[in-house]
């Protein structure tokens, strides 16, 4: 992989100043592609308890495992949004929920990648590297190496991290370049309220890190974990930028997010409402950056693994296997639920604990990149190692 300074186009470089705030737990990184079809991968860290975003309240045994932190029912105030009598989705995703009844949304169901470890670290290494090893480039970098060199060269001709770093999902023989924003480099909004709680006895030192706290945005909670000061830039901005520079004549047009809080282990109905209503928008922003060209965009938000069919003692989830991968965009034919379902009753649950899989995550990236991308059967084994026995999903996408 060789990193270097990027050229940058006058439309592109003025997109890029607007950027000068902290990310927080969000990133963007993006990549030049011969093609006016765009493609955006969202990595939602944490593992996204699948059975909490689109809730199969139909299967009989759902209640029994974790009535206690579903959301209430279709129909009633603040109830799940219904996917057609079996499925429901959270109420935080309304404009998710407004692209499905659009057929701009599809949703596959009782998903994992082909691996089965529950270590954040090693499964994020293996979904970005799209095998159930390590290796030093990721599947959406070789999907650009793949793609045919284009027959003029764009201001953006060449893959850009937006970031300190390069993720994995984006290294490999396709170029890449490095830009961080003024201000990039921020300490996390956790650090900061780790310092308050430590000096919030002291007379001195304590409201002297109130005071500089508020001074740059925080409220007085500030000294909660999941407090954000008033510039960061959250994954709707980042999402709304993304999609301008994606729309752009001369930009970019491949894009990988990131979205992060989704480890929900204690008090899950009330954790994931916010990552929730985050992807929700940010969703929502992109569809409205990218305009017309949104009809051209195809958009993956995928997860490391899922959660536990059970609920924990402490009303959470913990560390599962099947999960949801959601599809969305204009080019993406959807208003329905892919599933083979595996149920949930006695006998049903893989290893008696977590929604069983029953489709490969590769099988669904296949599709899209076949679909969206053009890219034939070769090619695809050869982004995803190994994977030559799994077949691409057929009518995820418009033709």
């Amino acid at each position: 992989m060789h990193i270097h300074t990027t050229r940058i186009g006058r439309r592109t470089a003025l997109l890029g100043l607007a950027a000068t705030a902290t990310f927080g737990r969000t990133t963007l990184a993006l990549a030049g592609a011969p093609t006016d079809r765009r493609l955006v991968v969202i990595v939602l860290r944490g593992a996204l308890d699948g059975m909490a975003a689109v809730v199969p309240y139909g299967d009989p045994a759902l209640a029994g495992l974790r009535g206690e932190i579903l959301p209430a029912a279709p129909g009633q105030p603040d109830g799940m949004l219904d996917l057609g009598g079996f499925y429901g989705l959270h109420p935080a995703l309304p404009n998710l929920h407004a692209m499905y009844r659009a057929n701009e949304a599809l949703i596959v169901h009782a998903v994992a990648a082909n691996y089965r470890v529950r270590s954040h670290f090693e499964a994020q290494d293996y979904l970005e590297s799209g095998t159930d090893h390590r290796m030093i480039s990721g599947w959406l970098n070789r999907t650009v190496a793949a793609l045919p060199s284009p027959a003029t060269e764009r201001p953006v001709g060449e893959a850009l991290a937006v970031g300190l770093s390069v993720p994995l999902l984006l290294r490999g023989p396709a170029d890449v370049a490095n830009w961080a924003p003024h201000g990039f480099a921020q300490p996390a909004p956790d650090l900061y309220a780790a310092i308050a709680a430590l000096n919030r006895h002291d007379p001195v030192t304590g409201p002297a890190i109130r005071q500089g706290l508020r001074a740059r945005g925080y409220s007085d909670s500030v000294m909660a974990a999941d407090a954000q000061p008033k510039d960061t830039f959250t994954f709707p901005a980042l999402a709304r930028f993304a999609g301008r520079m994606l729309r752009a004549g001369d930009g970019p047009r491949i894009a990988a997010l990131e979205l992060g809080g989704w480890d929900t282990h204690t008090a899950q109905a009330n954790r994931l409402r916010g990552p929730l209503k985050q992807l929700d928008d940010g969703l929502a922003a992109l569809k409205a950056a990218l305009g017309p060209a949104w009809s051209q965009t195809a958009v993956l938000a995928m997860t490391e693994f899922g959660r536990t069919a059970r609920m924990n003692g402490t009303k959470g989830t913990d560390h599962g296997t099947g999960t949801v991968a959601f599809l969305a965009g204009g080019a993406v034919a959807g208003g329905r639920v892919e599933a083979n379902w595996p149920g949930l009753g006695p006998g049903q649950l893989f290893e008696n604990r977590d929604l069983g899989p029953t489709t490969d995550l590769r099988a669904v990236a296949k599709g899209v990149l076949a679909g969206h991308l053009g890219l034939d059967a070769a090619a695809l084994n050869r982004i995803f190692p190994g994977s030559e026995a799994v077949d691409g999903l057929r009518g995820q996408i418009r033709t």
